[in-house]
């Protein structure tokens, strides 16, 4: 199952400016290689623009802009830019500005435009938060709130929370997982990961067991057999999406007492245990699929501040008079 159609993103755009160029532009980033993923956040960034010109929201709609990406300025792009951080996060609006660079790059490639107005739109500055780290007690009292029912949902919701408590993956590759990805022989799972890299990876007995439960009930269920993917929805013959997964964490956080669950809690939580127990640096990084340095800090920070606090209480500063 495709993680985004174009004809649903690109409904509604002109085909001869707007829709065409996106249409354009995802044959491009096919002929590259990059992942689904990232395809999907690229295009639904230029998609997003297009639509906000176009709208009510904006005072921009009717203009030359609003049919097509040639005429967009940086007047444009900031109002867009100010209406992402108003209606979603920072940090989304981040991710929005990184795409359309990427958009607008490939337009200046493609001679569809002179240079990028891009250029002169500053990043929106984004908070440096903490993520918690997902500790054992909060994992623990999730997969009891799941195991209080036996039915398929349960199974297979106990066997993904699993693996990302146990190899620390991200949400898009434990998400897109096919059959042929997992090995049950070696224990292990073949992870496609960023810039089309990929690592295999094992699981520990517990996961192992909780895969082996789920892959039993799935082979019972209609249309097992025409599903390449390794996650099933409850019902109907489609696989379950990454978002579809995020979806389920959520609301499994909430039904067990614990607010918000995401996977990426449970990255932090690899990078933490790794480590505590002294392990290597490098090794994490291909454990967890990074190629930059800077993952390892950003990921440290959380783990460190947890280890620092551990210690703090037990050195018992400034409790001794």
């Amino acid at each position: 199952m495709a993680l985004y159609q174009l004809d649903t993103l690109c409904d509604g755009l002109d085909e001869t400016d707007w829709g065409g160029l996106i249409r354009d532009w995802d044959r491009s980033l096919k002929a590259a290689n990059h992942p689904e993923t990232t395809r999907y956040n690229y295009l639904i960034a230029a998609a997003q623009l297009a639509r906000y010109l176009r709208s009510e929201e904006s005072e921009y709609a009717g203009s030359a802009a609003a049919q097509g990406p040639a005429a967009v300025k940086k007047r444009h792009l900031e109002a867009f830019q100010g209406w992402m951080l108003q209606t979603r996060k920072a940090t989304t609006a981040l991710n929005k500005h990184k795409a359309l660079q990427q958009f607008f790059k490939w337009l200046v490639g493609e001679e569809e435009i002179e240079s990028s107005p891009m250029l002169r739109v500053p990043q929106p500055k984004t908070e440096d938060k903490l993520v918690p780290v997902m500790k054992d007690w909060e994992t623990k009292k999730l997969l009891d709130s799941v195991r209080e029912k036996k039915d398929f949902s349960a199974l297979r919701d106990e066997a993904i929370i699993r693996l990302f408590y146990n190899t620390g993956s991200r949400l898009s590759e434990i998400g897109l997982l096919m059959l042929t990805d997992l090995d049950m022989n070696t224990q292990s799972i073949l992870l496609h990961g960023k810039g089309a890299k990929q690592r295999r990876v094992r699981f520990g007995p517990k996961t192992a067991k909780a895969i082996s439960a789920y892959l039993r009930a799935r082979a019972k269920r209609r249309y097992a057999d025409e599903i390449p993917q390794l996650w099933m929805a409850e019902r109907g013959k489609v696989a379950l999406t990454p978002n579809g997964i995020k979806l389920m964490l959520k609301r499994r956080g909430k039904a067990a007492g614990l607010g918000h669950v995401y996977a990426h809690r449970w990255r932090h939580n690899y990078a933490h245990e790794w480590h505590r127990a002294g392990g290597n640096t490098g090794d994490l990084m291909l454990l967890l699929g990074w190629s930059s340095d800077a993952m390892p800090r950003r990921y440290g920070r959380s783990a460190a501040a947890e280890r620092a606090q551990e210690l703090q209480t037990q050195l018992g500063i400034g409790e001794r008079v």
